[in-house]
């Protein structure tokens, strides 16, 4: 049996009550489903700044209506203060995602990334050490390791931030491990390495690369790809990104208070993606015959991003079941039905 195994059947046989951050966004609510097929209690705090009501309302339709009337869900923001000590009450594991994403919307307006992601991030740490929860697991990002040139990324290397966002959730990882430090208060950051899957936005200026492409695919129009195609990252797929956050909310003790790779230890480039996609789309019947256009590179972008994932494993059990293939594969059907 598996960690992951051991983990899910320990969990569904003592429901607790978790609090998922950004319940109504792409990661939120892919962890709200499964905790919610695992019977657990669960509260959902989001103000739809990029979450959607949709997303609540498809997990919904996914989980019996007994599952669902474990949920609560409060609309609030994590900048405020008191919605976060109201989120916090009663609970066991914290898993704050709520954040705002982005390099190019944080470098178009650095205030509004820094007061969801470091302000928001210090609330939500208040009130969680206030109200002695089991456990703090936060959304961290590979962004972290800036222009560090070493791959794969190992977590004790970073280098300088190439952007605002990367510089939030740095410092969210400095909160932390002062906590810890200052209050005996241990969290546990996962820093994701490019996370796909259903319910992820494909819409809008900074929606993520694979919806984005995929919806432009499906309606005929041009996929833009920044650069020349080279440019490789680690994709992961979010029901291992969901995998590692039940592992982390429930590790023993002297797993805390660190920082894991959550990705699949391996690198795609945007060439590569492209024509995965394409075969995707060719498989379940929508053919795609353009060349993609190529365009500058974008600012704040690193060039090649992969993981070193050997500490999550050792240390959490984490061993991503989807590889990005197997991940397009199984989100497909949903994004074609949107």
């Amino acid at each position: 049996m598996s960690k992951y195994q051991e983990v899910r059947e320990g969990v569904a046989a003592a429901p607790k009550t978790w609090l998922i951050t950004g319940a109504a966004g792409f990661i939120g609510s892919n962890l709200l489903e499964h905790l919610l097929k695992l019977n657990q209690r669960v509260v959902g705090l989001d103000n739809f700044a990029t979450g959607h009501q949709s997303n609540l309302d498809e997990v919904q339709s996914l989980v019996s209506c007994e599952q669902w009337s474990r949920f609560q869900f409060m609309e609030g923001d994590i900048r405020n203060p008191e919605d976060c000590v109201r989120a916090c009450k009663g609970v066991d594991y914290v898993l704050h995602q709520a954040a705002l994403g982005s390099v190019p919307r944080s470098l178009k307006d650095p205030l509004a990334t820094n007061a969801a992601n470091i302000t928001g991030f210090l609330n939500m740490l208040v009130a969680a050490r206030d109200a002695e929860v089991s456990s703090f697991t936060y959304a961290a990002s590979s962004s972290t390791y800036g222009d560090h040139p070493a791959l794969p990324k190992v977590e004790e290397n970073i280098g300088k931030p190439l952007s605002p966002y990367a510089v939030t959730k740095y410092v969210n990882e400095l909160y932390a491990e002062v906590f810890a430090r200052s209050y005996g208060f241990k969290a546990i950051g996962l820093r994701y390495f490019n996370v796909f899957g259903k319910r992820q936005d494909p819409n809008g200026a900074y929606a993520a690369v694979i919806p984005k492409w995929t919806a432009a695919m499906v309606r005929g129009e041009d996929v833009w790809i920044n650069g020349d195609g080279e440019t490789s990252r680690d994709f992961c797929f979010v029901e291992n990104a969901v995998q590692a956050n039940l592992l982390a909310a429930t590790v023993d003790e002297p797993a805390k208070n660190e920082v894991y790779n959550v990705a699949v230890g391996d690198r795609t480039t945007l060439n590569r993606l492209f024509s995965a996609l394409k075969g995707a789309l060719a498989e379940n019947g929508v053919r795609y015959d353009k060349p993609p256009v190529y365009r500058d590179f974008r600012p704040g972008d690193v060039r090649h991003s992969q993981a070193d994932i050997g500490k999550a494993a050792t240390q959490l059990g984490y061993a991503p079941e989807f590889r990005i293939t197997e991940g397009i594969a199984k989100a497909m059907p949903w994004y074609l039905k949107q």
